[in-house]
């Protein structure tokens, strides 16, 4: 015992040392250590703790991307002897009846695309780091603006640059910004309850829409619940990290929402119990073949460069970029200034230490994502998880372009961490953020509405920027008769000041011409 207290004792010297040189240094001066109350070992597990919660991103953006088929077309179909064939060649249907061909391309494209995605995901958040001195970390999104990424990133810089993304921020009234936050945290908790990149307590339901599941079995195609509610083995495990991180952090254990995932990753990665990430079925043995690997590298064959502005001779083209940008524009605006609102580095006022950077920054690596293939490159909620942890620098921002780097060479590890063991953070991390939900005026019927519609609207749309719609309109609209009123009132006092000044005129008239009678 009494060696183990000493170890850890020599290591608080050696950690506080490191920290202490850290600050002093020129790095540490630049990046405003001291002046922000953080230290460089606290930025480096914030920086673990955001990589961890979003490293998901890695393999589920490639496999969404792969399933639209990405640059494979009828042209890498392996001729065959079938109906699908012609003296021309195999016909489109090749794309569908797993053509050998064509299920080569879709694999390289994917591995393509797993590499895409970890690049763009280093150069965002290192840059997010290094010139803006912000602890948020980027990545490609999965949303329908896959197919403009290139166009609105140009786009998204030309607004950053010309302060207007800044301008939009504080445009939106305080407790709109302050329920943003809230909405987020409810977002993502609501998404680490669900199957998909989380625990699956919630499922879908015919009736209902959600609905409590956890089940033994699902159906794969639509997640409905085929027996055994709360009979998931795969739940229980996510649960009880989910009880270990809660544990850690009440206690104010540093790592504590890093533990909860390495536990449950590492339980998960066991072949042979109920709880493995790799079964015994044809997906999870071609999984767990590319696990043993360990280390693995890919270079991007097909999907750098392909970059066209063919379909813009179009206006319905136009229609749709102009639509979509409002809608990313606001959604990347209002993730922003809503962990900034949580982290402490808000101004009061919309905006926050080194917003224009940051969004430039934002933009750039939208235009450096699409040229590598993948989709528009964002600002990830789960940043948050690294302030939790008590990120407060752009330290933490480039320890997640240092470990996306090594998602590299290492994808074969991080992209087998299961969902169970991401979703019990995300639900924590929601949590910590509706603190900021008690700075409303709820007593306030013009504040609480707008400010409840834009909180449960951003996890029920499944969408940040309908949230903030939501609430802006219905400010406004709440807004306007106080605004006509006072219109209304300064008018009034206009035309009685002006039928009084009419009335002392004529009065001083008749008192002139009276006085000259006499």
């Amino acid at each position: 015992m009494g060696g183990g207290g000493g170890q850890r004792r020599s290591w608080r010297r050696v950690e506080a040392a490191l920290n202490r040189a850290f600050a002093d240094s020129a790095a540490g001066r630049y990046f405003k250590i001291d002046a922000r109350d953080t230290s460089f070992t606290k930025e480096l597990r914030a920086g673990a703790a955001t990589f961890l919660t979003m490293v998901y991103i890695i393999s589920v953006n490639a496999a969404i991307l792969t399933d639209s088929g990405g640059p494979c077309t009828v042209g890498d179909c392996t001729p065959l002897p079938s109906r699908n064939s012609s003296a021309a060649g195999p016909g489109p249907d090749c794309k569908f009846d797993g053509n050998p061909g064509y299920q080569r391309c879709l694999e390289r494209t994917k591995n393509d695309l797993v590499v895409a995605t970890a690049a763009a995901a280093v150069v965002g958040s290192f840059a997010m780091g290094a010139v803006a001195n912000l602890p948020l970390a980027l990545a490609p999104g999965m949303g329908a603006n896959a197919y403009f990424a290139y166009d609105m990133g140009c786009i998204f810089l030309a607004l950053s640059l010309l302060g207007l993304r800044s301008r939009l921020a504080r445009l939106i009234p305080r407790p709109i910004r302050l329920a943003s936050a809230a909405g987020i945290g409810l977002f993502l908790a609501f998404t680490g309850l669900q199957a998909q990149v989380g625990v699956g307590l919630v499922g879908p339901s015919p009736s209902t829409l959600v609905t409590l599941a956890a089940c033994s079995r699902t159906d794969p195609t639509t997640g409905d619940c085929l027996g055994g509610t709360l009979q998931s083995p795969t739940f229980w495990l996510g649960a009880a990290g989910f009880l270990l991180s809660a544990m850690c952090l009440t206690r104010n254990v540093k790592g504590g929402t890093i533990s909860g995932i390495v536990f449950v990753t590492v339980v998960s990665w066991i072949r042979g119990t109920a709880v493995t990430a790799f079964p015994d079925t044809e997906h999870g043995n071609a999984n767990f073949d590319y696990f043993k690997k360990i280390v693995d590298f890919h270079v991007i064959q097909t999907t750098a460069g392909r970059i066209s502005f063919a379909g813009f001779a179009r206006k319905e083209v136009w229609l749709a970029v102009a639509t979509l940008l409002y809608v990313d524009v606001l959604d990347t605006t209002g993730s922003m200034c809503s962990m900034a609102e949580y982290g402490g580095f808000a101004d009061g006022e919309g905006g926050f230490e080194g917003e224009y950077r940051a969004f430039a920054v934002d933009a750039s690596a939208t235009i450096v994502g699409a040229a590598l293939g993948t989709t528009t490159v964002t600002t990830y909620i789960e940043s948050t998880a690294g302030l939790r942890e008590g990120g407060r620098t752009g330290v933490t921002a480039i320890a997640v372009a240092v470990l996306f780097a090594g998602s590299l060479f290492f994808s074969p590890l991080l992209t087998n961490v299961p969902p169970w063991a991401v979703g019990p953070s995300l639900v924590l991390v929601g949590a910590m953020m509706m603190r900021v939900a008690r700075e409303v005026e709820w007593a306030e019927a013009k504040e609480a509405v707008p400010a409840f519609l834009t909180m449960i609207l951003m996890p029920l749309t499944y969408s940040i920027a309908y949230g903030i719609i939501a609430g802006v309109g219905t400010h406004i609209v709440l807004h306007l008769f106080d605004g006509v009123a006072a219109v209304h009132a300064w008018a009034s006092s206009f035309r009685k000041k002006t039928n009084n000044k009419a009335d002392g005129d004529q009065i001083t008239a008749t008192d002139q011409n009276i006085a000259q009678t006499v």
